[in-house]
Formats: C-alpha cells, structure tokens, sequence
C-alpha cells in the first residue's frame, strides 16, 4: 500500500516532465499504430488500386501460349494492333464463366473473353460537325486488316450457384479516355481507338483545327467475305497504347461475322491476389515439385500462380499466365510501402527511448535528496529502481492508451485520403503496439536508472 501512495504522490510532484513522458509515449504509440495498421491492412488496398489498371491474369489456348513462350511475347494486352495474323485456336466463350467457379472465385474480381479479328472496314456514315464542316465518303477509302476484338462490355451472368456477377472490359478499363459511352451486349454497336477512328473518319473531326473535337455516331461497315455488318460508333476512347488502333465490338456479333460460334482466343482475368513469395515462385516453375504441405498452403493462398493453375482446371485446353509487369508492380509497390512504415515505427520507438531515458535521468538528478532519503532509512537500490520504473511505466500507460485511439483515427484518415477506404485495424496491431513500447520504456529506464547505483546517501543529503 505504501508503494501505491507513494506512485500516486510522484503524480502531484514534477507534473511537467510527467506530463512529457506520456505526451512522448503518445506520440509514439500514435505513430506506431497508425502505421502498422497500415502495413497489415494495405496488401488488399494495394492490390484494389492497381487492378484497376487492367487485368493480372490471362487465360490463352495451349498452343498459343506455347508460341507466345517461344517468341517471348505476351498476349495479355488487348486488342490486337500489333499483331499481323489472327490467331488459330481458340477456347469455347461458354467456359469463361468457371472462372467464378474455382476455390478463389470471390477474389476474381472482372474477366472478359475476347476474340481478336482483321477484318475490312468501309467509313458508310460520316459525321457532321455542327459548324457545317463535313467529310466526303471518297475521303476515306476501304481500310483492310483492321483490328477488331470482340468481347463482353457489360455482361451479366448467371451463375451455377444462382449468384449473378457483372463483367467485361467496362470494368477492366476503367483508365480509358472515353467520349461518348460503351456499346450494349449483342448489339451492333462499336467504340473505336481515337487513331482508327480519325483514320476512317468516323468521330473525329478530321481537317478540323481541333482534333480533339469528338462527335459520335458514324457508322462503320466490317466485312469479311460475303457476310458484312454495320456497327453504329458510340463511342472513342483513347487507351494511350496500341489499342488506339482498335474497335470493340460485341464478341458474338464479331464471330457471326467471321464464322466462329462461341469462340474466343484470350480471356483476361483481374484477380485479387497476395504477392508472390519463394514458394509462389516454386510453384509457378514446377507445382509437381511441391511437397503436401506446400502444396496446400499454396493451392489455399490467393497467389496469381494458384489461381491461374485452378483457372487451368476448369477451363479444357486452356493456360493461364499471370502478367508477370503487374504481379512485380504489386508485389514491389507493396514491399517498398511497407518498408517505409516499418521504417517510421522503429524511428519513433528510437525517438521515444532516447526521451524517456533523458526525462527520467533529468527527473532522478531532481529528486536526488529523495531518493538518497529513501536510501538513508533502509530502502535498498532494488526498491528505488522498482518505484522509478512503476511511476514511469503507470505514466506511459496514459499515454500509450491516448496514443493509441489517436493511432486509430490517423490510420482511417490514411486510408481515406490513399485508398478511399478505411483502415481493418487488427487487435494484433494494438498488442505489439503495447509490447513494443513496454520494451521501449523498459530500455530506456533501464539506461537512466543506473543513476541510482551511483546515489551515496551521505553525500548528497549534505550537499556534496
């Protein structure tokens, strides 16, 4: 009970560097909880933000992908401006909704199959400005070998499970330059690349002294053989790519056109997937050289390599590769961001170690007659340490537990402003919070309270 009291008396006495010690410990633990609520929570927010820069995954028939690991080159850009020929295999369209049935289906975030064709197009319907500026039809002749990819823009699909999802590339290319809108579902409706457009004519004001200018709604005849169709332009849109030199339109109008029901050549897949590791790695080399255990943390692990292998098992004749630029992207944005975090935290337990330890140095040359006092009657160098650190360690507490609800509030402001969401703030987060900083102020008391050995009752009580 008298070491109770005599706590409680060191509040009344030296309130300043009190008050110090636990603004101190605050700042520290509302540092550190803002910032390893952060670094728990931010893998999900990273990877929502950068899907939304297209898809991670791609899903090809085996030869093609056979093809593209001989020439070293990567089918998962869309559309199909840098290529020559059309592809030769294909999957069936009517697959591509496994993808919602594997093990990681709710981290599948979009997909849209696609089938890349060149075709003929012929400018059938120019657009008029409404300055009176016009284009005549001799102005654009028949353009051969356009790339046209057919796909899904907004598509609804009814699950085997009875859910219902919504997928396509309106979802997939969210970055996109639109003017205008995207095409319906089985319509003949078309948005076209800003530079095919101003090639043929159609939407952008050609000789005009703003190309900028955008008017839709020309009308662009494809053809392929005998069999043709006109698909109204709703809509340009500038990729800042190769795709600029496309048109989408919707894919089961495209394999009408050129005589290929329910097929497509790539399927382009945007999961939500936790960055790579070594055993991500291996397992992407060689699955079959995992052990039991390894296998089932990676198979029961959002890897983009796991998903693509489950992908594989539902889709017949198919290989799905991640891509490989925003797999790296994530897992290096995520690390670096993380690093940086972990970084502040330990700066600001440093911080608050060497300011506690000097507060309480201050604090114990204060109180020196005190405690050379206590000495004097009987109290050993065990007892007086223990009274220091009791009243230091019941100060930081205060501050810790301030700390620690202001931590909270900065992680969700941190999540706003960055991510547009809040912050998941894990009870993990608040007890190595506490542990940290119990080992932080035991150090720095530790380091300050060998001032106390040192104390001679005798001295100090006279004056020396």
């Amino acid at each position: 009970m008298f070491f109770l009291r005599m706590i409680a008396r060191s509040f009344t006495r030296q309130l300043r560097r009190r008050l110090l010690i636990a603004l101190t410990v605050c700042l520290s633990a509302t540092v550190s909880v803002a910032m390893l609520g952060v670094v728990f929570d931010v893998g999900d927010k990273l990877n929502a933000e950068l899907s939304t820069y297209g898809s991670n995954i791609t899903v090809q028939p085996k030869s093609d992908a056979v093809v593209s690991d001989l020439y070293n080159t990567d089918g998962a850009t869309g559309g199909t401006a840098g290529a020559a020929t059309d592809p030769t295999s294909f999957l069936k369209e009517s697959d591509a909704a496994k993808i919602k049935t594997i093990f990681w289906a709710f981290n599948i975030t979009n997909f849209a199959p696609e089938l890349d064709q060149h075709v003929t197009a012929v400018n059938t319907k120019p657009v008029t400005q409404g300055d009176g500026w016009a284009v005549s039809l001799a102005e654009y002749p028949t353009k051969t070998n356009v790339p046209v990819v057919g796909t899904w823009f907004n598509k609804k699909l009814k699950l085997a499970s009875g859910e219902t999802t919504v997928v396509g590339v309106e979802g997939m290319r969210s970055w996109w330059d639109l003017q205008g809108r995207w095409p319906k579902d089985g319509t003949k409706e078309a948005v076209i690349g800003k530079d095919l457009a101003k090639s043929l004519g159609v939407a952008v004001g050609q000789g005009h002294e703003d190309e900028a200018a955008v008017q839709v709604g020309g009308t662009v005849s494809l053809t392929r053989g005998d069999k043709s169709i006109d698909f109204k332009i709703v809509g340009v849109y500038d990729s800042g790519d190769d795709d600029n030199g496309s048109m989408y339109v919707s894919s089961d109008q495209l394999q009408e056109l050129v005589g290929l029901p329910d097929s497509v050549n790539k399927i382009e897949v945007k999961a939500l997937t936790t960055p790579e590791n070594d055993l991500a790695r291996k397992a992407a080399k060689n699955p079959a050289a995992l052990s039991q255990d390894e296998w089932e943390t990676w198979y029961c692990t959002a890897y983009p390599s796991s998903i693509a292998y489950q992908i594989e098992e539902v889709i017949p004749g198919a290989v799905a590769k991640q891509v490989r630029q925003v797999a790296a992207l994530q897992g290096n944005v995520l690390q670096k961001t993380q690093a940086v975090m972990i970084l502040m935290t330990v700066l600001s337990l440093i911080a608050a170690a060497v300011a506690v330890a000097n507060l309480m140095v201050a604090s114990i040359g204060e109180r020196s007659s005190e405690l050379a006092l206590l000495k004097a009657i009987g109290a050993t160098d065990g007892a007086v340490s223990r009274l220091m650190m009791a009243e230091t360690a019941t100060v930081s507490l205060l501050g810790a537990v301030v700390g620690a609800g202001l931590g909270s509030g900065v992680a969700q402001i941190i999540g706003q402003v960055v991510f547009g969401s809040g912050i998941t703030m894990r009870p993990m987060v608040f007890v190595l919070v506490f542990v940290l900083l119990a080992l932080t102020v035991a150090v720095a008391s530790a380091s300050s309270i060998r001032s106390i050995l040192s104390l001679k009752p005798a001295e100090v009580l006279h004056g020396r």
